[in-house]
């Protein structure tokens, strides 16, 4: 938010697959409460969220993206097959999927082509798959960089950008602060996706065990990275829902979690913001009752 000191502030938008859809609520409660970003910087799911707030970053933008993942479904994700499983387990192919449905989406509804075409600056961060470096994408097309972001590893295939193949960004940097500090971001207000501390029962299936675990390690990430960056910046963690009993992979309570983190949001933008500490809500701990 561009003020009299020339403070300059970003949004960092975490991934978390499904639960993407908290960071929607997140952001109708920050636009109503007045908070404003200078540029957006986003891994994985958080940077297709960042990408599409970066196109029109007011409340009627949030509400063409709300619509968007109310209508999202596994299978337009993760679009598997028995062929591409049976090909993958037999070594003849390196993915289980491939990420037409979701690319089409992106080129469908995005109104800009070029990262560097979008209303707000848009900064979109990936993983070099041969040294595990992270990347800032801040240019070329949009829709190759979000897929890069988003490639799970051995889910979907790795997109070559420059000569360098690259990955999910939630490998490198699951939410990254360090990349809006590079950029000069003397504020930065980091949305994560949250943990999922009162499931009933472990995720069923492969895929959803790994982006269970995946998620696991980007919150333990993330608590690193708050403490790193705590006394180089203004650091502000928008509070994950807790309890929160949605698994990385179901995709059918979008509703619910726009819902809550809306509300959630506009109640911790009615108190006074320094003294909220999300460490409580980001450390690993679990409900046993919701």
């Amino acid at each position: 938010m561009g003020t009299a000191s020339q403070s300059t502030t970003a949004f960092v938008l975490a991934g978390g697959g499904s639960l993407g859809a908290v960071q929607v609520g997140m952001l109708k409660a920050l636009d109503r409460g007045g908070m404003v970003a200078d540029f957006v910087v986003g891994a994985s799911v958080g940077a297709i969220n960042a990408a599409y707030y970066a196109a029109s970053p007011d409340a009627a933008g949030i509400a063409r993206l709300e619509r968007i993942w109310l209508r999202l479904g596994r299978a337009d994700i993760f679009p598997f097959s028995v062929l591409g499983t049976a090909l993958c387990l037999a070594g003849r192919r390196d993915h289980l999927a491939f990420p037409q449905r979701l690319q089409a989406l992106l080129e469908a509804e995005l109104p800009y082509r070029r990262l560097e075409n979008a209303r707000l600056p848009c900064h979109v961060v990936a993983t070099d798959l041969l040294d595990g470096t992270e990347v800032r994408l801040s240019s070329g097309d949009v829709a190759q960089a979000l897929l890069a972001s988003a490639a799970i590893p051995a889910v979907f295939p790795a997109v070559t950008i420059d000569g360098r193949p690259l990955m999910d960004g939630g490998i490198a940097s699951n939410t990254p602060i360090a990349a809006a500090h590079a950029l000069g971001a003397t504020r930065v207000i980091v949305l994560p996706t949250g943990l999922p501390c009162a499931l009933k029962s472990p995720p069923h299936g492969a895929i959803a065990i790994a982006l269970h675990a995946l998620n696991v390690l980007s919150m333990r990430q993330l608590l690193a990275d708050v403490d790193r960056f705590a006394g180089r910046c203004e650091l502000l963690v928008v509070p994950p829902l807790c309890p929160l009993g949605v698994n990385t992979y179901d995709f059918t309570r979008t509703a619910e979690l726009i819902r809550r983190a809306d509300a959630e949001t506009h109640l911790w933008l009615e108190g006074d913001l320094r003294d909220r500490d999300p460490r409580w809500a980001l450390a690993p701990h679990r409900h046993r009752a919701v």
